[in-house]
């Protein structure tokens, strides 16, 4: 499946106090929503306050970035996280984000869970349920943004949420069609034409390479660009300048 259109999502905010590994500002031109850190891996309460401000002044979609509460891993460690824990804790990361972005004349527009959560609800429906009703607690229903055919998704749509597919520039693909996890040789794609191709062809015909050789199909609503890599900014730009010169239309999703 393809579209005529297609958002870009990037990862800001995740600095911390006065740390910071994201170009907020210069990423903010380029995309067209931005997964804002909420404190638990990344993020705290004047960085979540400037992304917002930034984002609501650019036009650009903001959306809250949810993880398991590990900011010395970034996230991306695994844990076991009761239910009810982790539903109370997602929520609490959205209404945390929410209140900067209604301060600057904005709203959440959507829920993308990160790192180590996105990859434990692709396949666990008891963690994706957790995030769910974490999203449910919020009185609101935001989208989910998360790979297609997911736990996460099934089980949004069962609740009646919003779901929103993603694929992802320069990650390295499985032929299931999953990520091939980050710890493994060639997980991340580091050269920025193949990551400018890989892009082009997911958006406009639905597929991708996988690691193995094989063209896998990937349904993608939503281009992940990440903004922690080097030369993030850059890259970013030359995605987009050849997904509009390729007839594409980049655009939010909501």
């Amino acid at each position: 499946m393809t579209w005529a259109s297609i958002d870009l999502n990037a990862d800001l905010g995740e600095g911390f106090g006065r740390w910071r590994l994201t170009d907020d500002e210069q990423l903010l031109s380029v995309v067209t929503s931005a997964n804002v850190a909420c404190g638990f891996h990344a993020g705290d309460a004047v960085t979540m306050r400037r992304v917002c401000e930034l984002a609501a002044g650019r036009g650009v979609r903001i959306g809250a970035q949810v993880s398991y509460r590990d900011l010395a891993g970034f996230g991306r460690r695994s844990m076991d996280v009761p239910h009810d824990e982790l539903a109370a804790e997602v929520a609490y990361q959205i209404g945390a984000l929410q209140v900067f972005a209604r301060a600057a004349g904005a709203r959440v527009s959507y829920v993308k869970p990160h790192g180590a959560l996105y990859n434990r609800v692709v396949h666990d429906e008891g963690q994706a349920q957790a995030v769910v009703d974490g999203v449910l607690l919020t009185g609101e229903r935001l989208p989910l943004l998360g790979l297609p055919g997911s736990r996460l998704h099934e089980t949004a749509e069962k609740a009646g949420l919003p779901v929103v597919t993603e694929a992802f520039a320069d990650r390295a693909y499985t032929a299931g069609g999953t990520l091939v996890p980050r710890g493994e040789e060639g997980a991340v794609i580091t050269d920025a034409a193949a990551v400018v191709e890989r892009s082009v062809s997911m958006a406009r015909f639905g597929v991708v390479t996988s690691l193995c050789g094989r063209s896998v199909p990937v349904r993608a609503r939503s281009l992940c660009l990440h903004g922690d890599t080097p030369g993030a900014v850059g890259l970013a730009r030359r995605v987009r300048a050849q997904l509009e010169a390729s007839g594409v239309r980049v655009e939010a999703f909501v």
